[in-house]
């Protein structure tokens, strides 16, 4: 087979197929492009070498003709001179590169056919390369985008995982029972240090503040006592309620201290 015939069964075969190899695409492709513009470089230097034939087979023709010219010059010469029989031997061997002419004429004529041939299947050679690239581009392109299509649904199998959403549930479980224990540590933290009846008193400030409020809203309203005869009974009910809670602390207090005097008294008279 020919260099031609070579790359029109290169240039031929399904470059497509090169996908479903295990081999790498890209790769794949570009040693391809890099082999036919091998097999190109050395069509072209067939080519070159077919248009120097035709060259050299034209010199030659015309050389055979002008020396054909140049021997009957001569034998008009002899004729001028009286001399036939240097005529016509001159006229032998116009006859012999006349034949010689004609043959390398008739070779020159089929060599540039030749070389024409030769260069309209180069030229469609060339274009079906370029093509070939361009084709190439278009295979790695798909190639790269299938890879990210693959990747992008082997990440969607990951995340549709159950464990994955677990593992979030369980982080969130987790962080809302850290975040319960450290509202009732500050819960407890608030309630049982510093003076416990001061901080009683602390909240009566604060709900007598919303107890005035509510008060001055009825009043507004129409559907409230007199101020003076709500406040004075506000009064003696809260400073009432303040008093008998503290005197039932004072009184547990001092329970407490008794006891724990009784008790001294008890292990000193053991010892």
């Amino acid at each position: 087979m020919g260099i031609f015939g070579r790359l029109a069964s290169l240039i031929k075969s399904n470059l497509n197929d090169l996908i479903s190899k295990s081999e790498d695409p890209e790769k794949m492709l570009n040693q391809v492009i890099l082999e036919m513009n091998t097999q190109l470089g050395e069509a072209k230097k067939q080519v070159a070498l077919s248009i120097a034939d035709e060259k050299r087979l034209a010199k030659q023709f015309e050389t055979e003709r002008a020396t054909a010219e140049e021997w009957e010059r001569k034998a008009m010469m002899a004729v001028r001179a009286g001399d036939d029989g240097l005529a016509k031997e001159a006229l032998l061997r116009q006859r012999e590169h006349e034949s010689l002419s004609a043959e390398f004429e008739r070779q020159w004529q089929k060599q540039k056919t030749a070389v024409e041939q030769l260069k309209t299947a180069l030229k469609t050679l060339n274009n079906k390369i370029e093509e070939a690239k361009r084709k190439k581009n278009v295979l790695v392109a798909r190639k790269k985008r299938a890879e990210a299509q693959k990747a992008i649904h082997e990440t969607m199998q990951g995340l549709s995982n159950d464990s994955a959403f677990d593992t979030f549930n369980r982080m969130e479980e987790k962080i809302v029972q850290m975040e319960a224990e450290a509202d009732a540590q500050t819960e407890v933290a608030e309630q049982y240090s510093g003076d416990a009846l001061s901080q009683r008193f602390k909240d009566l400030e604060v709900s007598k503040g919303a107890d005035m409020a509510l008060d001055e809203l009825k009043r507004k309203m129409g559907v409230s006592p007199p101020v003076a005869a709500t406040a004075q009974g506000t009064t003696n009910v809260r400073v009432s309620a303040v008093t008998e809670e503290a005197a039932h602390t004072e009184a547990s207090e001092e329970a407490e201290l008794e006891a724990a005097l009784t008790a001294a008294k008890a292990r000193r008279q053991n010892g």
